[in-house]
């Protein structure tokens, strides 16, 4: 059986991979003479089941989406992952998961707070543009983005570890539309 992480051949009944640790259980099924065996029991499938008859195993080969969720991702990966590219991440966050209320809420949570710095940080730039006091608005980005980056760094490891990290308003805002 080879490792479908690092490719190294494994014994026949081995559920880790000799080299790399990797899981074997999600190894894609065993297709000879047109008939699809599944890898976890070894019962002849027919092609056109999406589960094994016997143990109900993929036969695709494919991890099995968490439940109450809309994608295969841990909720506090996907809640870090919320926060990667600030608001970004939340908006695609937002709309792939549909039913995981933990992601959901670090994906609202980070639209608008990195929102709310994106669109500030926008009017300081602005506003440091006019007149003779452009350093004084040039300070305050600079001071908002490094509150920017501690804060995302905080959040991302509350996420991290499974925490609904609650912001002022924008955990008000999140909690009520996730």
């Amino acid at each position: 059986m080879l490792c479908p992480k690092c490719g190294t051949e494994n014994a026949e009944g081995n559920q880790y991979c000799r080299k790399c640790g990797a899981s074997l259980s999600a190894e894609t099924p065993k297709q000879i003479g047109g008939k699809v065996y599944c890898s976890k029991c070894g019962t002849e499938n027919t092609g056109d089941n999406k589960n094994c008859s016997k143990c109900g195993a993929l036969l695709s080969g494919e991890t099995p989406k968490r439940a109450g969720s809309t994608n295969t991702l841990e909720p506090n990966v996907a809640g870090l992952l919320c926060y990667l590219v600030g608001w970004i991440t939340g908006l695609i966050f937002i709309l792939i998961e549909k039913e995981n209320k933990f992601v959901r809420f670090h994906a609202v949570q980070s639209i608008v707070t990195f929102g709310a710095f994106t669109v500030v940080s926008i009017l300081l730039s602005i506003l440091g543009s006019i007149g003779h006091i452009h350093l004084v608005f040039y300070i305050f980005n600079w001071i908002l983005w490094a509150l920017a980056v501690i804060l995302w760094v905080v959040l991302m490891v509350k996420a991290y570890q499974g925490e609904k990290f609650k912001l002022p308003i924008a955990g008000e805002i999140a909690e009520k539309y996730s």
